[in-house]
């Protein structure tokens, strides 16, 4: 039997802007944002600020958590080849505590780092997809289970 890993996700606005990672692949271009999977011994809080100044080279304040979704590789682009893998997301709004400085350890696939305009995420290869619905039309209030969607 697989495990489930757990992974956070940070949510970090500026001025009308969305933090990503930029990543490239055979088809150009794509964004995700920052975050990944939590290491044993630390809290939620201590892996996403971990994750973001590794990834996107930012000190972060975790905040509110607003999104919860599932990720079941068979079910999912970007899975590898068993597709078995199973990965809950905790997408959390964060705040930028500073400037940016170099990220300390990249994603293999990523090319660096970058404000997108909230605006512009509908013509942007960002994942998973149901970002660019949500972020720019975000709940009120509450969490929200996006479930294993794309």
């Amino acid at each position: 039997m697989s495990e489930i890993r757990l992974s956070l996700k940070a949510i970090i606005f500026l001025d009308g802007r969305l933090l990503a990672s930029r990543c490239r692949d055979h088809d150009g271009d794509w964004y995700m944002l920052p975050g990944g999977g939590q290491m044993y011994g630390e809290t939620i809080p201590e892996s996403l600020m971990r994750e973001c100044l590794e990834e996107a080279g930012c000190h972060v304040e975790v905040g509110s958590l607003r999104f919860v979704r599932d990720y079941i590789a068979k079910n999912h682009e970007f899975a590898d080849s068993s597709g078995d893998f199973h990965q809950v997301e905790l997408w959390f709004e964060c705040k930028l505590l500073g400037d940016l400085v170099q990220p300390t350890v990249p994603d293999t696939m990523q090319t660096g780092v970058e404000w997108l305009d909230l605006n512009q995420l509908a013509g942007l290869r960002l994942y998973p997809k149901v970002l660019r619905e949500v972020l720019v039309a975000p709940p009120k209030s509450g969490v929200i289970y996006l479930g294993d969607v794309n």
